[in-house]
């Protein structure tokens, strides 16, 4: 990613952790990047592109820090499993994703029950090439990756999306129904 890129995320998640994302403007983002709005026009094409960036950034960065630390687990049915529930444990306190749902969370709503949004898109792909890895190790049971994909991706984001409800005892049946849904 290069240097500006990352630097209009950055002022992106400034402008999103201050006013929320909606009255996120870009604007507003290049005046706190210290560049002209054509510069950020240059590198997202809208609004909406920047946030999906910023939104898939944030969660990838997550998921490779959970991922990292699940990699000394022997399989990879256990590694999916302990790093699905690391990752909505976490997004309780993610600052991003805490302010969206704090702010605006009739945002998501689209991402609910309309169409999948380019995080959700990176999540899936993931989780499709970790049932793979789980049904050749003998994990995971013979199920096609992309469509266990979406139904792990649909089950951890309600826990996301209903973050405030969740706590340890819940998230030790999220644990408990996804080993059951892979075994």
């Amino acid at each position: 990613m290069s240097s500006q890129r990352h630097s209009l995320l950055d002022a992106a998640l400034a402008c999103v952790l201050d006013v929320g994302l909606r009255r996120t403007t870009l604007a507003d983002v290049a005046r706190r990047a210290g560049v002209s709005r054509m510069t950020v026009y240059r590198q997202f094409e809208d609004l909406d592109t920047l946030v999906a960036a910023l939104l898939t950034r944030e969660l990838t960065a997550l998921i490779a820090e959970v991922e990292a630390q699940v990699q000394v687990l022997p399989t990879a049915r256990q590694r999916l499993v302990e790093a699905a529930v690391q990752v909505v444990e976490r997004m309780d306190s993610h600052p991003l994703y805490r302010r969206i749902l704090d702010l605006d969370p009739e945002l998501l709503l689209p991402l609910i029950v309309d169409r999948f949004g380019s995080t959700q898109k990176a999540a899936m792909a993931l989780l499709a090439e970790q049932v793979a890895a789980g049904r050749q190790d003998g994990s995971v049971r013979d199920v096609e990756p992309e469509a266990a994909a979406t139904v792990l991706l649909l089950t951890t984001q309600s826990f996301v999306f209903s973050a405030r409800l969740v706590d340890a005892a819940a998230l030790k049946e999220l644990r408990h129904l996804l080993e059951a849904y892979l075994r």
